[in-house]
């Protein structure tokens, strides 16, 4: 991945000149200063001991020890917009000391002791592509990364029981690989996807655009093996068990806080023989929620639902490459995607196409969908080239109840709309719902505007209004990107003060000398 944008090199994109004139005649963007080169980034000097230094070595040897500026420089935060603006001005203040790349289960503890013995903070690092700080840890003294990128196999595939066993570090597009080979599929397509690896998925709960179909990662895995500094634990013995609490879920969204995954064992589906995705017009964002949760309460539900309000679909971000484009939609555009057999998929079609008709939707034919597929992953790309030409872009999201959904919806807009308006940045904000269930559904918000004098500042204010609007509104902090640092303070909100002493209590025993990554998750 490249140190300062998001993903390949070779695919970076640039915003057409109509584009940035009118972005410069609406949003006022002004040119900012060009990004720094990787030489010139200023990082801090390596704190740890050379004992410590030493016991690292001795754990995964030298030729997996890396403390050279540009593997430092690599594992620098995460990818959200504050920490791109960070790095492309060369800051890269809250940089591992050191680099480890264990390659087993037993090195990886290895290193924890390590870590333990010299009191050196541990961040797991698997693609890279947190959004919310879970990757830039408190200050500690030293830390390391520690990039799991070694353990990366498939280590067994149980076709009977339809399970497979995954290393962590193994990135999604080469899992897919490995399970396709076989007949399989794991279902799970974020837009991190090409980037993303799979401990990341567990760790953050993430869920994927076909999380109609196949569900949320955190529900397909069964097994977890987690290395802590206190021991070993090994979670998962059967489908469901009724043996006290389900102790995976301490692991499942802790962001490695308590434990650094090792091995996980997941739920996998029959690879799909078919697979159509079509596009919806409703005339309003609430007509194609009430659409949407008919879909999500009495069925059938398709394997990919996502529905854009009325500015998402006006300026066509569903299709990165058209954006502003004049075929752009009316009204809003739901996607509506089927995996599976031929004629279950044919069969699934047409139920979900009398539903829609039913709620007021209008056919747009597969030509909106397959556009949508073949951009679902973008969007990453097109916000580096807003910030390239001065414009600010970045997304939030949360969930809540469908009777909920327009009160939040037009709680976080408006919040986000004042503040950066009163910061003298008046933005474009849109929205999408793209995961749904029976009882509600995620609010996934992109904001656009100029870049201030201080776009770091300007967007920790926003993000601040946002959040607290959203807890007082009934939201989740999160729905799938994690807490890390930037939604640490309203966990209290969400949880309760006797919540964030229980997750304490537990940071306390699994990780008694506090070196996994330090101030992610427990405020």
């Amino acid at each position: 991945m490249h140190w300062s944008r998001w993903g390949d090199p070779d695919q970076a994109e640039s915003l057409p000149e109509p584009i940035v004139q009118l972005l410069h005649k609406t949003l006022g963007v002004r040119s900012p200063a060009p990004a720094v080169a990787m030489e010139a980034v200023e990082l801090p000097e390596p704190s740890l001991s050379a004992s410590a230094s030493e016991a690292l070595v001795a754990a995964v040897g030298a030729d997996h020890v890396f403390t050279d500026a540009e593997s430092r420089i690599r594992h620098t935060r995460g990818k959200s917009t504050l920490d791109l603006l960070r790095i492309r001005r060369g800051d890269a203040s809250d940089a591992p000391d050191t680099v480890v790349q264990p390659a087993s289960h037993d090195e990886v503890v290895q290193v924890l002791e390590a870590c333990a013995s010299h009191r050196v903070a541990v961040v797991p690092f698997g693609g890279g592509t947190s959004v919310v700080g879970g990757l830039a840890p408190a200050s500690y003294g030293g830390f390391i990364a520690m990039d799991l990128r070694r353990m990366d196999r498939l280590v067994e595939l149980d076709a009977e029981s339809r399970l497979a066993t995954l290393e962590p570090g193994l990135l999604a597009p080469r899992a897919e690989e490995l399970l396709r080979e076989r007949g399989f599929t794991l279902g799970h397509f974020p837009q991190s996807f090409e980037w993303a690896s799979i401990g990341g998925f567990a760790a953050t709960r993430s869920s994927g655009q076909a999380s109609a179909g196949y569900g949320r990662f955190d529900e397909m895995v069964v097994r977890m093996r987690v290395a802590t500094p206190a021991g070993t634990l090994r979670l998962g013995r059967a489908p469901r068990s009724a043996a006290g609490p389900d102790l995976r879920q301490l692991v499942l969204g802790s962001e490695g806080a308590f434990g650094v995954i090792t091995s996980i064992t997941v739920q996998v589906q029959p690879a799909p023989d078919a697979s159509v995705y079509e596009g919806w017009q409703f005339p309003t964002f609430g007509a194609g929620m009430a659409a949407m949760r008919r879909l999500a309460q009495d069925g059938p539900l398709p394997t990919v639902l996502r529905l854009s309000d009325e500015a998402e679909t006006a300026i066509g971000l569903t299709d990165p490459e058209h954006v502003g484009s004049a075929d752009s939609q009316s009204g809003c555009l739901l996607i509506a995607g089927y995996e599976g057999p031929t004629a279950a998929v044919a069969g699934q079609r047409d139920g979900v196409a009398a539903v829609l008709r039913d709620a007021g939707g209008e056919p747009l034919g597969d030509e909106p969908g397959e556009r949508w597929a073949a951009g679902r992953y973008a969007a990453p790309y097109l916000r580096d080239a807003l910030l390239d030409v001065g414009a600010f872009a970045e997304t939030l999201e949360t969930a809540t109840f469908w009777s909920n959904v327009p009160r939040l919806y037009a709680a976080v807009r408006d919040a986000l709309t004042s503040s950066l308006a009163g910061q003298g940045a008046p933005p474009l904000v849109l929205c999408h719902v793209s995961h749904v269930y029976p009882a509600g559904a995620s609010l996934y918000f992109t904001v656009i505007c100029a870049q201030g004098a201080d776009p770091v500042g300007q967007w920790q204010r926003t993000k601040s209004a946002a959040s607290e609007v959203m807890t007082a509104a009934g939201g989740t902090i999160s729905h799938h990107h994690g807490v890390g640092t930037d939604h640490r303070d309203w966990l209290i909100g969400e949880i309760g003060p006797l919540g964030v002493e229980v997750l304490r209590a537990i940071k306390d025993r699994l990780d008694p000398a506090r070196i996994l990554n330090p101030g992610v998750l427990i405020p």
